[in-house]
């Protein structure tokens, strides 16, 4: 797109009011970041122009897609390389490991929720392999962090109607259980013993699962210090609060914030207001954003130690998000107690010229 024509769209946006105006021309010096989930942005350094140029300082990508040439090439444009890591979700895992797969109340193997597939958090196998993946991510790449993602239970709740079945009720899980919290249980079948666990014993089951999830965190956290400390780590996580869908977050996805928040150094909430029911109300994005900052006594001041950047849907993903919602998705993004925030997703953008445009725009009217 030339940018005449681009600039000729967004101030059309603005006389029509589509567009906050005062938002996309405040200077935000708590935005430290500013940034594109989803690979290099090819296509904007196509324009001739730097990522700097553009307003963006920072990448997200898969730690998969990770190449000595891109991070080089990130690094010659000044801008952040961040790494996204797969925790819980490596589905190929379980085509020769079955005894991974998570085990629902019924006592038989979950099907996957809306197709996606968990794995059970206490198969040591499994634990190993992505411990020792992250640890090769660390070591064989430049970057200034790493961020845990899918690190919840198997469960499908990136939707406006989550599917979130009760897990892991496997014989190693069960058992476990019951030798960590002293929970004295009965030789029986395993469905008869989830719900037993359920109705008698629910709030210890539910503590429990959220500390197998953290203990996971802890161990990432151990294997950063250890290989590349000056690396921040991060985590994608689920934008709800710990009363929406029934204490859901603590409850069904076993993520303890407060708990994880002892070696998290960024928090990635994903309030896709679009995919999530949220469409026409982008102001939810700061709504969930503002809850976490109270939750987790984060404030957005300098010197903090742990820090919220929000990841904000641009996408169409589920419902459409129109270019007249752009500014305002940015605009919530980037408030306060946020410092930092990502749009979701390079690969849809990169064919919307007029939302990237749009997007390049907000960046380049908030930086200090």
């Amino acid at each position: 797109m030339r940018l005449t024509r681009r600039f000729k769209i967004v101030a059309l946006m603005f006389c029509s009011g589509m567009l906050p105006l005062a938002a996309a021309q405040e200077k935000r010096p708590h935005v430290q970041v500013r940034g594109i989930y989803g690979g290099v942005p090819d296509e904007l350094l196509a324009q001739h122009q730097t990522l700097d140029a553009c307003g963006i300082n920072a990448i997200w990508m898969g730690s998969g897609s990770l190449t000595a040439e891109r991070v080089a090439l990130l690094r010659e444009q000044r801008t952040r390389v961040y790494a996204e890591f797969n925790t819980l979700h490596v589905a190929g895992y379980l085509k020769d490991h079955m005894d991974a797969a998570p085990v629902g109340a019924d006592g038989q193997v979950s099907p996957p929720p809306k197709g996606w597939q968990g794995i059970c958090p206490t198969h040591p196998g499994y634990r190993s392999f992505r411990r020792e993946d992250f640890r090769r991510v660390l070591r064989d790449f430049e970057l200034d962090g790493i961020w845990l993602d899918y690190h919840h239970s198997h469960a499908s709740w990136e939707r406006d109607e989550p599917d979130m079945p009760d897990t892991c009720f496997c014989g190693r899980c069960v058992g476990q259980f019951a030798r960590e919290t002293a929970t004295d249980l009965p030789d029986e079948p395993l469905a008869e013993l989830a719900a037993r666990i359920l109705s008698r014993h629910a709030d210890a089951w539910f503590q429990w699962r959220c500390d197998v999830f953290t203990d996971w965190v802890r161990e990432f956290h151990a294997i950063r210090d250890q290989t590349r400390p000056q690396a921040l780590l991060g985590t994608f996580h689920c934008p709800w609060t710990d009363t929406d869908y029934d204490g859901a977050l603590r409850k069904k996805l076993a993520i303890d914030l407060k708990a994880q928040a002892r070696y998290i150094d960024v928090f990635s909430t994903m309030p896709y207001h679009a995919r999530f029911g949220h469409a026409s109300d982008p102001a939810w994005i700061s709504r969930q954003t503002s809850w976490l900052g109270k939750h987790l006594g984060i404030r957005g001041e300098p010197g903090e130690r742990i820090r919220i950047w929000p990841i904000v849907q641009l996408a169409d993903w589920g419902e459409n998000v129109p270019l007249a919602q752009v500014a305002s998705v940015l605009d919530h993004g980037t408030r306060l107690p946020a410092t930092g925030v990502m749009v979701f997703h390079w690969g849809s953008l990169r064919r919307q010229n007029d939302k990237a445009a749009a997007m390049v725009d907000f960046y380049r009217a908030i930086q200090p």
